[in-house]
């Protein structure tokens, strides 16, 4: 159903503050419009989304109907180690997607 892009530099120093992007294609429907035949679009909408950075939760947001389709979230953490981050959603139709980035993280020299 939704998929996710998440953007994060190339390449870190230990201790740097980065931004991290996402990007999910869902379509965010509120439940108040109409399909073409008049019947009301159910609402389904990505409730919750959270960012792990190496198993350690380091980002949650709830959302609402009023969020745009295709909700793009940025938000900064610190660059600790080398690993993974994992952005994963859960929708009001109890769909849940995942999506996961590398991080590198060079020592300070």
């Amino acid at each position: 159903m939704a998929n996710a892009r998440i953007q994060v530099p190339a390449s870190l120093s230990q201790g740097e503050v980065f931004e991290v992007r996402v990007l999910i294609r869902h379509p965010m429907e509120t439940g108040l419009r109409h399909n073409d035949i008049g019947q009301l679009i159910p609402q389904n909408v990505i409730h919750l989304l959270t960012c792990r950075y190496n198993g350690v939760e380091v980002f949650r947001a709830e959302l609402f109907p009023g969020v745009a389709a295709n909700p793009y979230v940025s938000f900064f953490t610190t660059a600790v180690a080398s690993g993974e981050l994992e952005v994963s959603w859960t929708d009001d139709g109890g769909q849940t997607g995942t999506e996961r980035a590398s991080v590198m993280v060079l020592p300070r020299s």
